[in-house]
């Protein structure tokens, strides 16, 4: 049961969850998020949007009901949901997408149907593969691609769960950008400038602040494509 779990107060400081309510708290498997940015499936279920009471109404939900993390079905209660993942319940016709909030924890923000076939996937590096151009994503994900017209830290709009590039918006001035870290974390803004490895960027209520260029995370020409705050 321990390996399949873990104490609530070490589990990372992203999850929304109740640090003393109970000692344990179920683990995900590993997957394509990191244990910071993704949490098993069952939490998002049950703590985050309160559609379970116990693991055990959980598991009969994810088994009677179709739940899709991305546009494919999933029954595995500890399945990693994270960042930027879509999550969808088609009986209820509900849809969400995993962002952070102002605090750094993972959240969900309510989407239409339309928008949960689509991810904003963050390219972290590149690399030849057979004679084509890889593209590594910041979930995991590969994608090959004939041309090497990406550079890191661009962004591509992909299609689910097919994972073709619907569209490609690169890291520059006046790009729209989420912060997953630093100070600011949750907020959106418009790239200003980029100098080293840092940007100035001006923040949805016209305020101008300076953070670390790790933390923006690409989502548009001057305003996201996707919705990503409540």
């Amino acid at each position: 049961m321990v390996k399949n779990h873990l104490k609530r107060l070490a589990a990372p400081r992203s999850w929304p969850i109740r640090r003393k309510e109970k000692k344990f708290i179920t683990k995900a498997n590993p997957g394509m998020h990191s244990l910071e940015q993704g949490m098993p499936l069952s939490i998002f279920v049950k703590d985050v949007l309160g559609y379970a009471k116990t693991g055990r109404e959980v598991k009969k939900i994810l088994q009677d009901k179709e739940v899709a993390v991305d546009c494919v079905r999933r029954k595995d209660y500890r399945f990693s949901v994270g960042l930027m993942d879509s999550l969808g319940f088609h009986e209820i016709k509900k849809y969400y997408r995993v962002a952070l909030d102002k605090k750094g924890k993972l959240s969900l923000v309510e989407i239409k149907k339309e928008e949960a076939s689509i991810k904003p996937c963050k390219i972290t590096g590149k690399s030849k593969f057979k004679g084509k151009i890889q593209l590594n994503l910041f979930d995991g994900r590969n994608i090959l691609v004939d041309k090497d017209d990406y550079r890191v830290n661009d962004t591509i709009i992909v299609s689910l769960p097919k994972q073709e590039i619907k569209k490609h918006i690169k890291f520059e001035k006046n790009a729209a950008v989420f912060l997953t870290g630093g100070a600011h974390i949750g907020n959106t803004g418009v790239v200003e400038d980029i100098v080293g490895d840092k940007i100035r960027y001006k923040s949805s209520d016209g305020n101008v602040f300076e953070t670390l260029k790790k933390y923006a995370f690409v989502l548009g020409r001057e305003k996201p494509e996707i919705r990503i705050e409540k």
